[in-house]
């Protein structure tokens, strides 16, 4: 009996954190249709699709799905959004997860798009804008260098073209722009 008390605690609580975080605040309206892993077109490749990953979210079950691929297998196409026949945003729902595994350091090793984020972030912290030359060669030192021969002819030709500078530049007004950095993640936004 306390064990089942204490689970439906932890049910209560993954769901009430997952609602906290804008976005994710209308995982309780969700009615389990599965339209939105019928929608998605990057379903096969998440280890819990969509449908599921809200299931596993009401169920408690925070370790095993923060620490899956899923929500980092989301690419914001919005399908799923227009077609909910409750105007829930799932696509919101998997960034609010996002947030929460990577706050909680179980964000996982087989997907690169929290270090891309990080690089990003990083990237437009330090000039205001994205240098995508300096944050790829951050990426792909992070992750898998040997990944950027790969990608070296498309780089030559974007280098070639005038599309990709060797040198950053940097925006006007760096100072507001960290202020505005700095206040977002004092009201817990980034890190």
């Amino acid at each position: 009996m306390a064990e089942t008390m204490v689970k439906d605690l932890a049910d209560v609580s993954f769901i009430n954190e997952v609602c906290a975080i804008p976005g994710g605040e209308a995982i309780r309206s969700c009615i389990q249709c599965g339209v939105c892993t019928g929608s998605c077109p990057t379903a096969n490749q998440w280890d819990y699709p969509p449908r599921r990953v809200i299931a596993m979210v009401r169920a408690g079950l925070r370790d095993e799905l923060l620490s899956s691929n899923s929500m980092w297998f989301c690419v914001s196409c919005y399908s799923c959004t227009v077609r909910c026949p409750r105007d829930i945003k799932p696509a919101d729902i998997m960034h609010a997860l996002e947030i929460i595994a990577i706050r909680s350091g179980k964000s996982t090793k087989r997907s690169k798009t929290p270090t891309m984020y990080r690089c990003f972030v990083d990237s437009a912290r330090g000039n205001g804008r994205v240098y995508e030359l300096g944050m790829m060669i951050k990426l792909f030192l992070k992750t898998n260098p040997f990944a950027a021969l790969k990608l070296a002819p498309v780089g030559l030709g974007l280098f070639f073209h005038k599309r990709l500078p060797l040198k950053p530049s940097r925006i006007k007004g760096m100072g507001e722009l960290k202020a505005i950095l700095n206040k977002a993640r004092e009201l817990g936004g980034a890190k």
